[in-house]
């Protein structure tokens, strides 16, 4: 069977998420007793952060390489970053890893070209919106990518920090983002809206919203599920 490396910690909770879900998802698909094998190298988040805050992203890719490395080590065969902020510098990393890795972006714009979206929403960290990670992983696709302004990302960022990322999920603020997001979905006339950040499925679900979902969280998940799968057919065929 083969072994998954997840590259955790950032943030804790939607690193519980990966693990618990991948199993979940293995074992009903499957219907084996057997589980799958996962192997999570939980990384400094409050490390990490400096390093996107202060755009050295040298540091940034050297910390994610190392950790890729040591994934490896454990005998991974293949690793994620369970973030979509570390994706900053995902190409770069991509080009130096010692086994393959499924990167969040690509699945999430593959997921909205499945779904023929057309124009989306991004919400995420200040660093993940302020980037153009997404709208570059987008455009690969011909799918625009609209970002909030200054001040909403602010506001968004905030709502993520600090308690959204502890799991902590407060009703007016889940009222505030959705309001927010419902605006600019509204006055930007999308049709989807991308959860870029790992611990917002914490606080929005595809109830929340009248247009088309993009849980990242999921959506990467499920090509961790997808691999595990194709491999276990081949053991039993």
């Amino acid at each position: 069977m083969i072994k998954v490396g997840i590259i955790g910690g950032i943030g804790p909770e939607s690193t519980l998420d990966y693990y618990k879900s991948i199993i979940t998802a293995y074992r009903k698909i499957t219907g084996d007793e057997n589980y799958p094998k996962i192997l999570i190298n939980s990384i400094n988040m409050t490390e990490m952060l400096s390093y996107v805050s202060d755009e050295n992203y040298d540091q940034l890719i050297n910390l994610l390489l190392n950790s890729v490395r040591e994934l490896k080590d454990g005998g991974a065969d293949f690793a994620v970053i369970a973030s979509n902020t570390p994706h900053i510098v995902f190409e770069k990393i991509e080009k130096q890893t010692p086994i393959p890795l499924i990167s969040i972006v690509d699945e999430t714009a593959k997921k909205a070209s499945f779904l023929q979206l057309k124009n989306v929403l991004l919400i995420g960290t200040a660093f993940t919106m302020k980037s153009s990670f997404y709208t570059d992983g987008f455009r690969n696709y011909n799918i625009p990518i609209q970002i909030p302004s200054s001040e909403e990302q602010e506001i968004i960022h905030g709502i993520i920090f600090p308690d959204l990322e502890e799991g902590i999920v407060r009703p007016e603020k889940k009222i505030q983002m959705l309001e927010l997001c419902n605006n600019i979905i509204m006055n930007k006339k999308c049709d989807g809206i991308v959860l870029g950040c790992t611990e917002l499925p914490l606080m929005l679900t595809a109830e929340d919203f009248a247009v088309s979902v993009l849980n990242t969280t999921q959506i990467h998940i499920d090509s961790i599920v997808r691999k595990f799968v194709r491999d276990y057919k081949r053991g039993v065929s």
